[in-house]
């Protein structure tokens, strides 16, 4: 086990800080500041506590302070040899997990949403708590913090976090053609860790052993021509987020996009335009706000979900 700061002074202070009354609102590096809309004028706005409280690369586990940058977490990890599954845009933990989204590579990191074991967050009241458990098996009780994920910090202000961590591969290949089917990919080979399309180019991840990479790249081989890549596909500005069958339709994307096969996220030149939500999820969604912000002093003019 590795401890390297006491989070839980750096805790006491926040909730002191935050208060139970006036608007506020948590600052990350505000790489996704504007997203789900713009706060209103009057907010005070915090920095969450920061540093690495507890690793257990045995468990693979990690319990860090939301305002450390998710850059500086997986320099540390990458010590044991261990990531997360949070993507990795010059933001901070507690950014990237109110945000939701998901790391590029998601078919081989995971999802953000099942990485977060465990959050601890002061609510509109003021008061510190904690919800979840800190070992990947844990069961028990309401799964809180999944609710926070994608929340925008509407729900509460989010301190630390206990992450899922998984091995980095021994060995990692990115392949890339321009003359094969996408959507053929996973019918071939084995848990490829991202496969990214343009509508031209395709792109394909392989992570693992040597053996298992070198297979994997032969069984690519045998259905069309892949060289290796070590420049990347450019991401559009705009996030969407289609169920992965759209995919095979990116007409609506605009002239550029770079797809997610297998995942339904795409980058276009568009954003998406603006989506339907059913009346009964907004009942939901509004009995939650009220019940965790009855007051609405958290992220005032954020709204989850909009685009």
């Amino acid at each position: 086990m590795i401890r390297h700061t006491d989070i839980d002074v750096q805790i006491q202070e926040f909730a002191a800080a935050i208060g139970d009354r006036e608007p506020i609102a948590i600052e990350g590096n505000r790489t996704r500041w504007s997203l789900g809309g713009d706060l209103q004028p009057d907010v005070r706005t915090l920095t969450a506590p920061s540093g690495i409280a507890e690793y257990t690369p045995a468990e693979m586990t990690v319990q860090v302070g939301c305002g450390t940058l998710v850059s500086e977490l997986h320099d540390e990890l990458a010590k044991a040899g261990q990531r997360t599954a949070l993507p990795e845009r010059g933001g901070t933990v507690g950014g990237a997990v109110v945000v939701g989204q998901n790391h590029m590579c998601l078919l081989g990191r995971g999802r953000l949403r099942d990485s977060v074991l465990n959050v601890r967050y002061v609510s509109a009241e003021g008061q510190i708590v904690s919800c979840g458990g800190p070992t990947v098996k844990n069961v028990s009780g309401f799964d809180l913090p999944r609710l926070m994920v994608g929340s925008l910090g509407t729900l509460g202000n989010l301190a630390d976090v206990i992450l899922r961590t998984n091995p980095i591969p021994t060995h990692s290949r990115w392949l890339v053609s321009d003359d094969v089917d996408p959507f053929a990919i996973q019918k071939t080979i084995y848990r490829p860790s991202s496969i990214l399309w343009d509508g031209t180019f395709t792109w394909v991840l392989l992570e693992g052993s040597e053996q298992a990479v070198n297979e994997e790249h032969d069984k690519l081989s045998a259905i069309a021509a892949f060289e290796p890549s070590t420049e990347m596909p450019v991401l559009p500005e705009h996030r969407w987020s289609v169920h992965p069958n759209d995919l095979r339709f990116p007409g609506q994307f605009g002239e550029s996009f770079v797809a997610s096969i297998g995942v339904g996220t795409v980058w276009g030149a568009n954003a998406q335009p603006k989506r339907n939500i059913e009346p009964g999820v907004e009942r939901v969604a509004s009995r939650l706000k009220n019940n965790f912000d009855p007051t609405g002093r958290l992220n005032p003019g954020r709204v989850p979900g909009r685009i």
